[in-house]
């Protein structure tokens, strides 16, 4: 087996909600689904019943079919799990739990670490797709101290998320994820000039942190950013 077939990603898929015959987008590059981001095609398995608003503000009853989620990608080869939204982390303690493999459900599991990599004084700012649902007990911080250094920004009202939650499910423009995304970093920034790096919650977001990088010109870290820290650890089967 090559080094790249034995580091497989599995993720867990949003439950869409459409027929199998419904027409699908290719994904795109610098997404988590994208073959060339992790340089093999990852493996993915759908959670029955995570409906994007129903995983967004979270529901306890999908634990279960998180679970067997995870144990289907690991039967099929997966040695490393995420999740392709990062309000799947609600789960993470149970399906860490459940499998044999790393689990990463989200970029969230980063923000404890990427706030000690940051000079006294500044802040992490955490862009959600739905700030209001983005609440401190996902964050993983225990110190009030550490919290006060953690701002929270979303594009819950712009067209992005709307079209992520329509059925069928309808792709946004890049230029237009750009705008909202950019625009709420813009906000954030100026009632927070201590911000000093950028932490994307949604798995949507990463196919424009390249380009919000160049523009911004500060540290944007994301759900493939973790995931290849993670597949980089796992060791390679002969």
């Amino acid at each position: 087996m090559s080094s790249q077939s034995s580091s497989v990603l599995g993720i867990l898929e949003l439950d869409d909600g459409l027929s199998p015959d419904s027409p699908a987008y290719a994904p795109r590059e610098g997404s988590l689904l994208h073959p060339a981001t992790f340089n093999v095609p990852p493996i993915t398995e759908m959670v029955d019943g995570a409906l994007a608003d129903v995983v967004i503000r979270g529901d306890p009853s999908l634990e279960g079919a998180c679970v067997a989620a995870a144990w289907r990608l690991v039967d099929r080869g997966a040695r490393v799990i995420t999740a392709d939204c990062g309000f799947f982390v609600r789960h993470q303690a149970a399906i860490a739990a459940a499998v044999n493999v790393p689990v990463v459900t989200s970029s969230l599991l980063l923000v404890p670490a990427l706030v000690r990599q940051l000079a006294p004084g500044t802040k992490l700012a955490v862009l959600s797709a739905d700030s209001r649902h983005c609440s401190e007990d996902l964050l993983g911080i225990q110190s009030p101290a550490e919290r006060k250094r953690v701002v929270i920004g979303g594009i819950e009202n712009g067209l992005y998320v709307r079209n992520a939650l329509a059925r069928p499910f309808v792709r946004t423009d890049l230029d237009q994820i750009e705008q909202e995304v950019g625009g709420c970093i813009a906000r954030l920034r100026a009632e927070h000039p201590e911000i000093a790096m950028i932490l994307f919650e949604c798995t949507g977001f990463p196919v424009v942190a390249n380009a919000l990088r160049r523009k911004i010109g500060l540290p944007i870290y994301d759900i493939t950013d973790l995931c290849k820290l993670t597949l980089a650890t796992v060791p390679i089967r002969a």
